[in-house]
């Protein structure tokens, strides 16, 4: 049972994970599908949402071989939103190599998910990535890793971590931070095999096997994988399922898969300490236990840390519904959300008249799962998002998240105000080579909508990141957007002599040429209160204009609203009508 690691690589967002599990995989010799190398790096970032923003959402799993021990990989999210997929995640592992930027390093997210894995009581290897950056500071950040590991209450063994310096970009690790000597990737095998322990073997014992994730397949149905904790399964036996509320039902599994590169392959038993995924057994949910037919014994229900924000999911109903998207009647969006559900666990789905409440673990949980749909050809309406409030001893408690920001010095002045006008509390501020890092902790409902307006005080050069802290008792404080809307006053197409005219009103959000509605948002106000205006207007002409009139005006480039920036802006007046084709902001009374 030696033969085995289960180790899982946590890290905060673009520390290098992903591409450090490549190289791990490449240098493995491991078996790759010709797709996955088609599309270069990053194979485990396989969903292209994932490519495009750069960040792991969903956890992979993939083993490779060393020498004569077999080690699976689990590549978990770094994005605090995604919590939910972490904390199963971990619980298949045995220890984690934890990546740290050699520049930045520990980040929110990193303390959010090391926590979890001391918790577990689970060994930790320091990787110190990127060890190539011009501006590396490896001293600095090996002292800051040591200190975190005290603060979250690491036993002297834990905290005394073994490191290993390595640049995941280009494949190579070592024992010293000193990339002439690196050859390849290997130390980083060396190392999980050394320190991380080989699953306790219980083969003897009744079988359990947690089940951490599921997925669905066309042929095979609901595919669930999770890990063998005890005993030994085979291929097509029976098995005891245990849900949630305790109740046992006995299916025959109709497959059993282990784990080859990034394949599943079918297999014919499997050990305690194996990763695998079965298929046979159809309402199978996370954290549940399958086990033996004769002596059925439950593991712990995972327990998963509560939503904190809300959004209402509608069918389109705009004067343009039914025209650009594929799935848009009521059944094909609950039928949809009911699977995002079962898929994601920190997900709830809540039907509420002709509407669903989806709870999630933040704005990007739930943007994250609105752009997927939206991708797969789906049309649909949401809400402005509403933060998960609840009652204790008489008292009203509201989510308050943990902020990090790191900016260039010039921009930190303007961080700090608007931070203020959203009543942050300042915990910490560093400035360090002309960059400042500021710490603060903020109820979740003040800090809607700051990302957008973030990227744009910073000019792009800032990093911000949040993670749930805790509840609080609700002080009161609400963040309210000061300006009103523009909005269009009969439906038609957009004109550029009309826009050229608004844009004096505020900021647009639209070209010419654009089919409108009445009652849709294409602007912002530059003052407090919505305008109702006509932008399909076209110039009167005369018989004695001359040709050169009208030339001179200019029409701003209009400032295009995104998923998440419309997400950000709409007030508890308005909609996000969104389509295949397009976001559009609209008033939830289109007559005003």
């Amino acid at each position: 049972m030696n033969s085995i690691r289960n180790v899982a690589i946590i890290a905060h967002v673009d520390h290098g994970k992903t591409t450090l599990v490549d190289a791990l995989l490449r240098q493995s010799l491991t078996k790759i599908s010709k797709e996955a190398t088609e599309k270069g790096d990053l194979i485990m970032d396989s969903n292209d949402l994932e490519r495009e923003r750069g960040i792991t959402i969903f956890s992979k799993n993939a083993s490779v071989h060393y020498k004569d021990t077999k080690i699976n990989i689990i590549d978990t999210p770094g994005h605090a939103d995604f919590g939910g997929e972490v904390e199963r995640v971990l619980k298949m592992a045995d220890g984690v190599l934890l990546l740290i930027d050699a520049k930045e390093g520990p980040m929110p997210q990193t303390r959010f998910v090391l926590k979890k894995a001391l918790e577990l009581g689970h060994k930790v290897i320091v990787v110190i990535n990127k060890i190539d950056k011009p501006d590396a500071r490896i001293e600095y950040v090996i002292n800051k890793t040591f200190d975190l590991f005290l603060e979250l209450g690491a036993d002297e063994e834990t905290a005394y971590f073994p490191t290993i310096y390595a640049s995941g970009k280009q494949g190579k690790a070592g024992l010293e931070p000193d990339l002439s000597k690196m050859t390849d990737i290997s130390p980083v095998f060396d190392a999980i095999i050394k320190y991380i322990p080989a699953p306790i073997a219980e083969d003897d014992k009744p079988l359990q096997i947690l089940i951490t994730n599921t997925s669905y397949d066309n042929f095979k149905g609901r595919i669930a994988t999770g890990r063998v904790y005890a005993g030994v399964v085979k291929a097509g036996q029976d098995v005891a399922h245990i849900n949630r509320d305790g109740l046992i039902k006995k299916f025959r599994l109709t497959s059993l898969l282990g784990f080859e590169g990034l394949e599943r392959v079918d297999i014919t038993q499997a050990h305690a300490g194996d990763i695998i995924a079965v298929s046979g057994i159809p309402d199978i949910t996370i954290g549940e236990t399958l086990a033996d037919p004769i002596n059925p014994i439950a593991l712990p229900v995972l327990d998963i840390e509560e939503s904190t924000v809300r959004m209402r999911f509608g069918v389109n109903t705009s004067p343009l519904a039914g025209r650009e998207g594929e799935y848009k009647t009521a059944r094909q969006i609950q039928d949809r959300l009911l699977k995002a559900q079962e898929a994601d666990v920190a997900l709830k789905v809540e039907s509420a008249g002709a509407e669903w409440v989806v709870s999630g673990r933040g704005e990007l949980h739930l943007a994250i799962l609105i752009e997927t749909m939206r991708r797969e050809g789906y049309e649909f309406q949401v809400g402005r998002p509403q933060v998960i409030e609840k009652h204790e001893n008489g008292k009203t408690m509201t989510p308050f998240e943990k902020v990090a920001i790191e900016v260039p010095e010039e921009y930190s002045g303007s961080v700090m105000q608007k931070m203020g006008l959203r009543h942050a509390e300042l915990l910490d501020m560093n400035a360090d080579n002309g960059i400042v890092v500021l710490e603060f902790i903020i109820a979740t409902k003040e800090f809607f909508g700051y990302r957008s307006q973030f990227v744009t005080d910073t000019k792009g050069m800032g990093i911000i990141s949040s993670s749930f802290f805790e509840y609080r008792e609700d002080v009161g404080g609400k963040f309210e957007r000061n300006n009103g809307s523009l909005v269009v006053h009969e439906s038609g197409s957009t004109k550029l002599y009309a826009l050229t005219g608004a844009q004096d009103r505020g900021t647009i959000f639209v070209g010419p040429g654009l089919e409108v509605y009445k009652g849709q948002v294409i602007g912002q106000n530059s003052r407090g209160d919505d305008i109702w205006v006509n932008v399909c207007r076209e110039k009167q002409q005369t018989n004695h204009r001359s040709s050169g009139e009208g030339t001179s005006e200019h029409f701003n480039t209009p400032k295009m609203m995104g998923l998440e920036q419309a997400i950000e802006y709409i007030d508890d007046s308005e909609l996000v009508e969104v389509t295949p084709k397009n976001i559009r902001i609209r008033k939830i009374d289109l007559n005003g």
